[in-house]
């Protein structure tokens, strides 16, 4: 009995010491403000307070939406970022998992005697301790794990909420685009009442009037065109904004707006990154937890050593009623002769019971775990050869952005100081020539058509900056404000000092 009792507060300790909740609440409020640096807030989808979520979002929707707005918007209610954040609860279970000792190993055996009697009982409880010196490292790599996906899942995050501002933009182009398709039409519908009246008044022919007429038709086709891009872009944005609102209902209070001017430098942007880019301190992480996972399999030479108790009692034949037949026989074969069986009883039989501690472990003659450190250390090298390539790949990404982001700020400017009131002017002097009769339908319809395009062009510059400063927050890991603070505060090289002024929009 005794035994038995020993066994079992083995076993209520060991349940004690292995219980262990799962938590990833303060994973959410890492990957929250990890994405706040990213992209400039830090309101984030939390699973553990779904109606909190459905409540914001209601009220960003109200009343217009900005793109800040709509970038909150997107990362409070997209459902595949919501998916995405699961995986930090399922990294903070790797963790806790990491921690726990494996469950120890009870055996009990039963033999019963064939003659009857008292049963052979043997109980044993064992525990590898193994663990005791792999446990550490088991959860070093199993953190570095979950660093990783939390910086895996902001950089998700702030992928969406770079997405949702691109998409919005591109919304607000093509609301644009439709009310210059509109005005379009305005000034076709006036050319084609003015060639009318020209040709009423003796001064104009049925030939003004046709083409008057065919440039209105070609207006009312590009403004029903225009009016489809915007649906689709509006669209695009309401599925990366995780809502099921008909496009036509979002709207959109932000306007494109003029560039103006920094100071900024591709290095500049480069130190920034390298500090702040969530992939590539992802990446560091990996490598990292890749080391871990090297110190790891080499803490597994001796992967079981199992450490335990273990108890038997001994079998007892059984006391019943004697066979007098088979004892006289027995009796009379030793004396030759017949004789009685002996009247004297039975010894009794001890019954102790028998404990000690057992050891049990397992033997590195084949396997001692050489081809899984291998594997890791490869793992680790692979990891820093990622981290050396992204590097690279982001100092090209710097320069390009940066120059991306000059060229369109330059040709807005330009767009709008020179080419549209040279267009304008141009078209304003053509109708008046027209009216009075010193120029054809076809130049009024030449200068109409310079004026758009240049109206046109202008629009697409104004979305390209807006864009290319977008992306230069994307390559910089910072929010543009951010990424202008850090850089004012950086020395200028002289190798770039030329091209420290920037063009671009203070968003």
């Amino acid at each position: 009995m005794k035994a038995i009792l020993i066994i079992a507060t083995a076993l209520m300790l060991v349940a004690l010491v292995g219980c262990a909740t799962v938590n990833p609440r303060a994973d959410y409020d890492r990957a929250a403000r990890d994405v706040g640096r990213a992209v400039g807030t830090d309101v984030l989808y939390r699973p553990d307070d779904a109606h909190g979520n459905e409540c914001r979002v209601t009220e960003l929707l109200d009343g217009g939406l900005s793109a800040d707005e709509a970038v909150q918007v997107a990362l409070l209610n997209n459902p595949r970022l919501q998916a995405a954040l699961f995986k930090l609860g399922i990294s903070r279970a790797d963790v806790v998992q990491s921690g726990l000792f494996s469950n120890p190993t009870l055996a009990v055996s039963v033999r019963w005697p064939d003659g009857g009697g008292l049963t052979n009982l043997q109980a044993g409880l064992a525990q590898n301790i193994a663990e005791l010196w792999q446990i550490p490292y088991r959860q070093k790599a199993a953190e570095r794990d979950l660093d990783r996906t939390v910086l895996d899942v902001a950089r998700e995050a702030s992928v969406l909420a770079l997405d949702a501002r691109t998409a919005y933009w591109r919304s607000v182009r093509a609301h644009r685009e439709h009310e210059l398709a509109r005005e379009n039409l305005e000034l076709a519908q006036k050319l084609h009442q003015l060639a009318i009246s020209r040709r009423d008044a003796g001064a104009g022919s049925d030939v003004d009037v046709n083409l008057a007429e065919s440039q209105l038709m070609g207006a009312e086709l590009k403004l029903r065109n225009a009016a489809l891009a915007t649906v689709e872009a509006s669209a695009a944005l309401a599925t990366r904004l995780g809502i099921k609102t008909p496009p036509g209902d979002l709207v959109l209070s932000d306007s494109l707006a003029e560039p103006t001017t920094w100071m900024l430098t591709p290095a500049q942007v480069i130190t920034a990154a390298m500090a702040d880019r969530l992939d590539v301190q992802a990446t560091r992480m990996s490598a990292d937890g890749a080391r871990a996972r090297v110190e790891l399999e080499k803490s597994r030479f001796l992967r079981s050593l199992e450490l335990g108790v273990s108890t038997e009692r001994s079998a007892r034949n059984s006391r019943g009623d004697r066979n007098w037949l088979a004892d006289t026989a027995f009796a009379s074969a030793q004396a030759g002769q017949l004789t009685p069986p002996s009247l004297q009883p039975r010894e009794p039989e001890s019954t102790d019971w028998v404990i000690g501690p057992e050891l049990g472990v397992e033997l590195p003659l084949f396997d001692q775990n050489q081809a899984q450190i291998a594997k890791a250390e490869y793992v680790h090298q692979q990891a820093l050869k990622v981290l050396d390539a992204l590097e690279r790949e982001l100092a090209q990404e710097a320069y390009v952005a940066c120059e991306r982001a000059t060229t369109a700020a330059g040709n807005a400017r330009f767009y709008k100081e020179k080419v549209l009131p040279l267009r304008e002017t141009g078209l304003s002097l053509a109708q008046g020539a027209y009216t009075a009769g010193r120029a054809t339908l076809l130049s009024v319809q030449e200068a109409q058509r310079l004026l758009l395009e240049a109206r046109a062009g202008y629009v697409e510059a104004l979305t390209s900056h807006t864009l290319a400063i977008v992306e230069l927050e994307r390559v910089a890991g910072r929010p543009f404000q951010k990424l202008l603070e850090s850089a004012a505060s950086m020395p200028v090289s002289p190798r770039s000092s030329s091209a420290a002024s920037q063009p671009a929009e203070d968003e």
